[in-house]
């Protein structure tokens, strides 16, 4: 019986000394790149494709997307999350993004430029 004890004794003490905790991760995953391609005026289906279905859609406030993510490590117990809420009007166009969003870089110019055919020497 004794030894019954110690044995039950020893094997919660070692599954509390566990080394490695796992790296905790949920909801959706927003990254800069992906809130950068936001644009106003841009319809709810385009949203959709670009940030993935919302975490929460208010049934009360169908024109409210809610994105939300949260990480937390496993060694060090820190927990990061953010949130992000995008606005639309009657139309499903997106009006406004809210949350604690980094502001985005100013967007390269992706126009292609023009050739004059005054300019161009045929290739031979």
């Amino acid at each position: 019986m004794q030894k019954f004890i110690l044995v039950f004794i020893f094997s919660l003490l070692v599954s509390n000394c566990s080394l490695y905790k796992i790296d905790v991760q949920q909801g959706n995953v927003i990254t800069q790149e992906m809130l950068d391609q936001l644009e106003q005026g841009m319809s709810a289906r385009k949203v959709r494709f670009i940030m993935g279905t919302p975490l929460l859609q208010d049934a009360f406030h169908q024109n409210r997307w809610d994105y939300l993510f949260s990480f937390q490590e496993g060694n060090s117990g820190k927990r990061q999350q953010q949130v992000i809420s995008l606005f639309f009007d009657d139309e499903s166009q997106l009006t406004g993004v809210k949350g604690n969003v980094e502001a985005g870089q100013a967007k390269p110019d992706t126009t292609i430029p023009t050739i004059d055919p005054q300019d161009t020497q045929p290739i031979l």
